[in-house]
């Protein structure tokens, strides 16, 4: 039975980035090494870019531990934009969210699922799109089963893919023997090298900040958040350097440069066709944990919407038992599907839902980080636990990446950025239905307030 029941503190710090570093360790990493490698003069360049990726995801998760700590909400950055700016951009930004950010972050994991499971097993012509599908329809029903069913399938998902990425690691240091002497070159990258290699960097990087929406849900919340997010920026940071070291050391920056799949041509190298057959099955669980873990944060800020606005009152019913949005969790795997089934009418689903999330992502994270000046001159006297260091220049630094990402993803994508931009300006009659609603809701009940007073 749903009942009215709110978000209870059930994580423990652990749990909490557990689920924060499987949304971030995904399959970026077994993508994007090489093409950083190809925009970088030197070995020493390349991991000056993935230093760089871990010190601005370090800049953002210091802006959202003052956020998290001293806001918690199950609806993260949802409720942060409305302290600060009203129910206008907030309500556009949970419906963008719920239709573009994460349902299409689900169908873009969803998609390289059904690449690499068809690998092992093909079902027929359309076999990614039943892979992807089915992905979904498993998770979904993991977590509507309940939080503590989402989370241990999480640390499970998770600790298989650290462990996988730590043996390719290890592997690379201490089993293959170097193919090329370094490369000398410069250390300081030029602008057009900068730009895109950071492009792919902080998406690697990309998904720290879905702690916001586990905030109320932490143990000590106003404590750990801070926790959280830096334990989590810190393993993230450990994990990408200690790989691609590996990768530079076993391989060299021209083949890494040069190579389809890096981590397979690393294993390849070492132990043949059957060390790539492992890589493979690596990126299965990497897909599964980013899902796993973007399904519960996502469903979180559609609760959120339901809880604020009448016109979505169902999505704001929180399964008290289950500890959990099931009418969230179902409508965000619902979207999830269509999406799946519009993406397959291409060749390239998974580059498509990648144009699709990427501008309205970088447009409200920038939202965001204008949001920390706001609320700090609006609401002075409320208790901060954390205040992020060198204030104003971290923030300022935070919100100046994400604007040049916001650029980018608008320069750098196709047909897809303009469908996900168009998805969110439907957001707009959506928002003057629901004020429309309310006005009506409340002179009902100024009219029964009225007829009870005059009996």
């Amino acid at each position: 039975m749903l009942s009215a029941s709110t978000p209870r503190e059930t994580l423990s710090v652990f749990d909490a980035t557990a689920i924060v570093v499987g949304v971030v360790v995904g399959v970026g990493i077994f993508k994007t090494p090489s093409i950083v490698a190809a925009n970088a003069d030197s070995e020493g360049m390349l991991i000056l870019f993935w230093l760089l990726g871990g010190a601005a995801s370090l800049i953002g998760a210091l802006c959202y531990a003052e956020l998290t700590s001293a806001y918690p909400h199950a609806g993260g950055d949802y409720h942060y934009l409305t302290k600060a700016f009203g129910g206008f951009p907030a309500f556009l930004f949970v419906w963008s969210r719920t239709a573009v950010i994460q349902t299409g972050s689900i169908a873009m994991v969803a998609f390289l699922i059904g690449d690499y499971a068809s690998e092992v097993l093909r079902l027929g012509a359309h076999s990614t799109s039943l892979y992807a599908s089915l992905s979904i329809i498993l998770l979904t029903a993991v977590n509507v089963a309940g939080i503590e069913q989402g989370k241990w399938m999480q640390r499970i998902l998770v600790a298989v893919i650290l462990l996988g990425l730590l043996t390719v690691a290890g592997i690379g240091f201490f089993l293959a023997d170097p193919q090329i002497a370094p490369r000398s070159g410069s250390m300081i990258p030029g602008r057009a090298a900068l730009g895109t290699a950071m492009i792919f960097v902080l998406l690697t990087y990309g998904g720290w900040n879905e702690a916001a929406f586990l905030s109320a849900e932490v143990r000590s919340t106003r404590r750990n958040m801070t926790r959280v997010l830096l334990y989590s920026i810190g393993a993230v940071t450990l994990i990408y350097l200690l790989v691609n070291l590996a990768l530079v050391k076993s391989l060299g920056l021209s083949a890494m440069a040069g190579s389809d799949a890096v981590m397979a041509d690393l294993m390849r190298h070492v132990f043949g066709p059957n060390g790539a057959r492992f890589i493979s099955l690596l990126i299965l669980p990497a897909a599964l944990s980013t899902m796993n873990a973007a399904i519960i944060t996502g469903a979180r800020s559609s609760f959120a919407l339901g809880q604020d606005h009448s016109l979505f009152r169902f999505l704001g019913r929180w399964h008290g038992r289950r500890g959990t949005p099931v009418n969230a969790l179902l409508l965000q795997g619902a979207i999830a599907l269509l999406l799946v089934v519009w993406g397959s009418g291409s060749r390239g689903g998974f580059v498509m839902m990648v144009e699709y999330t990427a501008p309205v992502f970088w447009f409200f994270l920038l939202l965001v980080g204008i949001s920390i000046f706001v609320l700090r001159r609006r609401y002075p006297a409320d208790a901060r636990p954390f205040r992020v260091p060198l204030y104003p220049l971290t923030p300022l630094l935070f919100c100046a990446v994400c604007a040049y990402m916001l650029y980018a993803s608008l320069s750098y994508t196709g047909m897809g950025a303009l469908v996900g931009v168009g998805v969110l300006l439907a957001g707009l009659p959506l928002i003057l239905l629901q004020m429309k609603v309310s006005r009506q809701y409340s002179s009902r009940n100024d009219h029964k307030r009225f007829k009870e007073a005059n009996k």
